[in-house]
């Protein structure tokens, strides 16, 4: 296998015939501390890889859930993509998917910060609220490690910076009842 010839910081242009890609790396930890997504400005499209989990739960436990907020506002919004191919759930071509998943992470935010303020593990917090819309959303548990990452980032913790993912992974599991994690999403 050869390594890779061909790496970036902050981004890269390709050309596939007279197509032009823009790999992009998004800046700041996000779902995990190395995205990128890939535009392509001729077709108004966007390859936003796990950035969006379309009709899923977000899963930010390697990343940032603040660092997330940001990049889908200042980087993946001003886009203004018409097609966007998300890392999970279906092509989409309207700002729906996009809101959606700002909500459920602003709303992780919140939680989080409720959870603090009243002294609650990410655990205790997660078992104590309605998750309202995002209920029927698959992998709900993954709630449970993103108030793991709010909870750090909300600390200071520089995004993406070392928690403890094992313990988060375990929460996650008493959560879904004992029940192994599975990715539905």
């Amino acid at each position: 296998m050869d390594p890779p010839f061909l790496t970036f910081t902050e981004g890269v242009t390709l050309h596939i015939g007279d197509l032009r890609a823009e790999v992009r790396h998004v800046g700041t930890p996000a779902h995990t501390t190395n995205d990128s997504l890939v535009w392509f400005p001729d077709r108004a499209t966007l390859f936003c890889g796990d950035l969006i989990f379309n009709g899923g739960t977000p899963f930010l436990l390697m990343g940032s859930v603040v660092g997330a907020i940001d990049v889908l506002e200042n980087v993946v919004a001003p886009l203004g993509a018409t097609t966007t191919v998300p890392g999970h759930g279906p092509v989409f071509h309207d700002r729906a998917p996009l809101d959606a998943t700002l909500d459920y992470l602003r709303f992780v935010i919140d939680l989080a910060e409720r959870g603090r303020a009243a002294g609650a593990s990410p655990l205790e917090a997660a078992r104590d609220t309605d998750l309202g819309r995002f209920a029927d959303w698959p992998d709900a548990e993954r709630i449970v490690g993103n108030l793991h990452r709010a909870y750090a980032d909300l600390d200071g913790l520089e995004r993406g910076g070392h928690i403890e993912v094992l313990a988060a992974l375990a929460d996650m599991v008493t959560y879904n009842g004992g029940h192994p994690l599975t990715c539905l999403a």
